[in-house]
């Protein structure tokens, strides 16, 4: 038996989906705007997870050119049946309800590739898939109702899918208004089969403060429903906004070998006040079956901090991170919008860019490499260097939205020389925080650090043996609660030549996260 702790993947995964094939379990979480998408997960014991791949990887799977920050990819689920993973996701715009919508996805291994998507023929949100036992297919969603009866009240709808045609087909079922009178979208429905009785699982209350999850139950996939009398059956909103984990929802259902039940699920991490820096991350729930009805967190009613799993391997104690060298090979670097390989070239162990005339503040595809903020504390460092034109920079940046951000850049200034410079992007305004002629020539290699302490974002270069604070930003201007959107902050590396053509290229000659504690 193994103490699991939470979150079980920490940092910006969201909307967890989760099933078992055979001894292994496979998990997808949202990705919004940043590319690859929909990363996949591989677990033996539900304690250990091993990322293997991506779902949307090419450039010709989704456009989503142009999406503004926290619109792209919405809420996956992953399923499988007869040899076959499917795939079921939401493309969103939100500055234009045309574009995008509902798809289906399949692949034969989960690791990819994954095919080109199936469009589904119906508005709405967080499409989820169900095989029932005489081979139907079911797609299910969530949409605003038509005919509300108060504002943001949604439906759960319902049709079956014909796998040869790739299209929705039969009549349309109404399942689910939500639990609760007046509470805002019921969304990320999942449908299962126990014991001859189908359960519908949902979130409520919008994904944040007042998230929660909830169940019913029909005698038939069609409906009607029956909710539950101990609905919300798990919410940690009647806990007030001190406590140390908040919002927890969106879960999903898994049966493991042994008979036992699981559910993964989102929550946030609040510090430093009611902020979660880090995002809506992935936790891990057990679930009992008590008349009739899953009970989350048996005995203890809200998201543990960890996790007793019977059939877990003993983990031995967190290794040192080391270096925290970050290879081209991680699978955790992304880009935005578009795939990497448009700009970047992975050369041994280094990053060779493009300079783009694209910068942070646009809704496009600048040369930009990031990776999750994961942890509470950490130390970054990013070894850049290249033959900068004037106009042109490069630098790290904390990254909420074209919108939010904070970055570190060095440009060149008279004689060749390099200006580091801070700048606070807010709401679209930007402040320049702080500046340091670190004595530096364009050319040569410069180190650039940030020093992650809470909410404590200091931002560094150095310059021989003599480090310069260039300026130490709020990360509590930064989170999703001051910002707006739904993601947790990215920390990566940038070079632009500002709305300018350029033919410069850029070495990432080393890039380190080293978390000061083993966990956020």
């Amino acid at each position: 038996m193994s103490e699991v702790a939470n979150p079980i993947l920490p940092g910006c995964y969201p909307d967890p989906s989760i099933c078992r094939v055979g001894a292994d379990f496979y998990l997808v979480t949202s990705t919004f705007e940043y590319l690859p998408g929909l990363p996949v997960w591989h677990s033996t014991d539900l304690a250990s997870w091993e990322q293997i791949g991506h779902v949307v990887t090419r450039a010709g799977q989704l456009d989503y050119e142009g999406i503004a920050s926290s619109g792209g990819l919405y809420a996956p689920t992953i399923r499988h049946n007869d040899g076959l993973f499917w795939l079921a996701c939401t493309l969103v715009d939100p500055d234009d309800e045309s574009r995008g919508g509902n798809f289906l996805m399949t692949a034969t291994d989960p690791a990819g590739p994954w095919s080109d998507p199936v469009w589904l023929d119906v508005a709405g949100i967080d499409p989820s898939i169900f095989f029932d036992d005489d081979g139907t297919i079911w797609v299910h969603g969530t949409r605003l109702a038509p005919e509300p009866d108060w504002h943001h009240q949604t439906e759960v709808w319902l049709r079956q899918f014909d796998p040869v045609a790739g299209a929705l087909v039969g009549p349309e079922h109404i399942l689910w208004n939500g639990a609760v009178l007046g509470a805002v979208w019921a969304e990320g429905p999942h449908l299962y089969k126990v014991d001859g009785t189908y359960y519908l699982l949902a979130a409520e209350g919008g994904t944040e403060f007042h998230h929660a999850v909830c169940v019913a139950r029909s005698e038939s996939v069609t409906g009607p429903y029956e909710g539950n009398r101990s609905n919300p059956i798990l919410t940690h909103r009647h806990l007030g906004r001190g406590v140390d984990v908040v919002g927890p929802g969106h879960a999903d259902l898994v049966q493991a070998a042994d008979g036992s039940w699981w559910a993964v699920l989102l929550a946030m991490r609040t510090y430093g006040g009611y902020h979660y820096n880090l995002g809506r991350e992935t936790f891990l729930v057990p679930v009992v079956w008590e008349d009739g009805w899953p009970v989350f967190a048996p005995g203890e009613g809200r998201v543990p901090a960890l996790v007793e799993v019977p059939f877990a391997a003993p983990r031995s104690a967190p290794a040192d991170a080391g270096s925290g060298l970050v290879l081209p090979t991680d699978l955790r670097w992304t880009s935005l919008r578009r795939p990497a390989a448009e700009f970047a070239v992975a050369q041994g162990d280094r990053w060779r860019l493009k300079v783009r005339p694209e910068t942070l503040a646009d809704a496009a595809t600048p040369a930009f490499l990031g990776v999750r903020q994961e942890h509470r504390d950490v130390d970054i460092l990013a070894v850049l260097s290249g033959s900068l034109r004037p106009g042109e920079e490069m630098g790290i940046v904390v990254r909420q939205s074209e919108d939010d951000h904070v970055r570190l850049s060095v440009s060149p200034g008279p004689e060749g020389k390099l200006l580091a410079r801070a700048v606070h992007r807010r709401a679209g305004v930007e402040e320049v925080v702080g500046e340091v002629d670190p004595g530096l020539t364009s050319g040569t290699p410069v180190h650039l650090g940030l020093r992650v302490r809470g909410q404590d974002y200091a931002l560094t270069v150095t310059a021989g043996d003599s480090e310069h604070v260039v300026a130490t930003a709020d990360g509590r201007t930064l989170d999703s609660v001051a910002t707006g959107g739904f993601i947790g902050l990215w920390i990566g590396i940038y070079a632009t030549a500002n709305r300018t053509a350029s033919t410069t290229e850029v070495d990432l000659e080393r890039f380190e996260y080293r978390p000061v504690t083993p966990r956020g």
